[in-house]
């Protein structure tokens, strides 16, 4: 059973590094600690903790995502509504919604989702973003619910994984074929 560890990272788009690392390192207080680039091409990594990264590739011709409130449903195509990052606790918010308001961002009210408090808000890029603190004693990894009044087919078998629904591997890679290629950020060992 493969052992997840959390997000390694999570690769974001930005028209504007400078405004990104302002954001993300300066406002919002995440080292950035990786960058990978040449004429044309920016490959950023900031520490949210000490297993998971937001990153940004920078794209000199991207255009900022259409304003778009989080949670609203979209027609056409879409992967992605917002990015919750998870903060210790409710002092976390408030000190983050403070940050924001001094910085003339605009920044939601509190608001409490039974499990987690979170506050809203969005970078430079409008990427829709979510600050959520842990409510004491509701842990929906340890204990979870469904409150779905019509769950989907599948929701509806329970949490854990089912086996037997994908093909099971009959023949694993043998360690002699077990080959890695070399890519950009090979040169952080380098150093």
């Amino acid at each position: 059973m493969v052992t997840y560890t959390g997000i390694n990272h999570l690769a974001l788009v930005t028209g504007d590094m400078d405004a990104t690392i302002a954001f993300w390192r300066d406002l919002l207080g995440l080292p950035l600690v990786g960058g990978l680039g040449h004429p044309g091409y920016r490959h950023y990594f900031f520490a949210l903790s000490a297993h998971d990264m937001i990153a940004f590739f920078e794209w000199p011709e991207a255009d900022k995502l259409p304003a778009k409130d989080h949670g609203v449903p979209v027609v056409g195509p879409v992967g992605f509504d917002h990015l919750s990052m998870a903060v210790a606790s409710d002092d976390d918010l408030w000190e983050l919604k403070d940050k924001l308001a001094a910085a003339g961002i605009w920044v939601s009210e509190v608001i409490d989702h039974g499990f987690i408090h979170s506050i809203y808000t969005f970078d430079p890029n409008e990427i829709p973003i979510e600050f959520s603190a842990p409510v004491p004693g509701v842990d929906l990894r340890r204990a979870p619910q469904m409150t779905d009044t019509a769950p989907s087919r599948l929701a509806r078998e329970g949490s854990a994984p089912v086996r037997g629904r994908w093909p099971a591997v009959t023949k694993p890679t043998p360690g002699g074929e077990r080959w890695v290629f070399p890519g950009e950020g090979i040169i952080f060992r380098e150093k």
